[in-house]
């Protein structure tokens, strides 16, 4: 697991950006694994910016998002597929058909996620799969002590995040659904590259939790320390609980030129 802290969020982003983009030039038929909320916002800001500026192409590119509610209609404003449209798919040159998300409004939940696992292994696994952190620990939906081996299925919200996203629903947590789909932790190691970004000091046990704790399914995000090829964008604030973090800058100062991405 790699630690890289930056001053602030903007500038933890546009790094974690380099990196997405460093990858669909490289391999420009890339698989991406989206995140939404608030968090990889700047994130998809600057992807558009490459877009739009430095020709960043995503004609071939494939994407698969972690998550969605159940019982959002695609057009509701909160919906996952609504976030992704508003803030990255409608500003990019991504094919419609290339875009995955998980049916919040599936009438049989469990074929439509096992649908969705059989579209990501035919679509040749994800490359890159961005994540968020939540203040639990939670990566995706999968809540404290969902199963390291869990794939995309169907699960119920803790207490915890849905006062978290009350936020996002005029602050009234009885909008909140209470059931979401979600990739599953088993899902998300598949990946080739897990990209976390956490920003501020409300994540900052969460994040030291993850990075310097055990490994345990009360800290779902913690599987990450065994994945070959994990990249932890924090700033300050989210960095401020780590014990190592003065090893970790100086490890991320030190790589030889070949090695920077970010």
């Amino acid at each position: 697991m790699e630690i890289i802290i930056k001053q602030n969020a903007d500038m933890a982003s546009h790094a974690s950006a380099r990196v997405v983009a460093r990858l669909v030039r490289e391999k420009p038929n890339a698989v991406l694994g989206l995140a939404t909320g608030s968090t990889p916002l700047m994130l998809y800001r600057e992807l558009v910016r490459m877009h739009k500026e430095e020709g960043l192409d995503f004609s071939r590119v494939t994407t698969f998002n972690l998550d969605e509610y159940i019982g959002l209609k695609k057009e509701h404003p909160q919906s996952y597929y609504t976030f992704m449209w508003e803030n990255l798919f409608s500003q990019i040159n991504i094919k419609p058909e290339n875009v995955h998300l998980p049916d919040g409004m599936a009438a049989d939940v469990p074929a439509s996620c096992a649908a969705y696992e059989q579209e990501i292994l035919n679509a040749g696994g994800i490359d890159l799969q961005v994540l968020g952190i939540g203040s639990d620990g939670h990566i995706g939906f999968n809540e404290p002590t969902s199963s390291f081996a869990s794939r995309t299925r169907i699960k119920t919200l803790t207490q915890q995040t849905v006062a978290d996203n009350a936020r996002f629903f005029d602050g009234d947590g009885s909008k909140v659904p209470h059931h979401c789909i979600t990739m599953g932790i088993g899902t998300i190691m598949d990946a080739q590259m897990n990209l976390m970004l956490a920003f501020g000091a409300g994540k900052a046990d969460a994040v030291s939790a993850m990075v310097e704790g055990p490994v345990s399914s009360m800290m779902p995000a913690s599987i990450l320390q065994h994945h070959p090829l994990a990249k932890v964008f924090i700033d300050e604030a989210a960095a401020s609980a780590l014990k190592l973090s003065n090893y970790y800058r100086w490890v991320y100062d030190g790589k030889p030129e070949w090695q920077r991405d970010a």
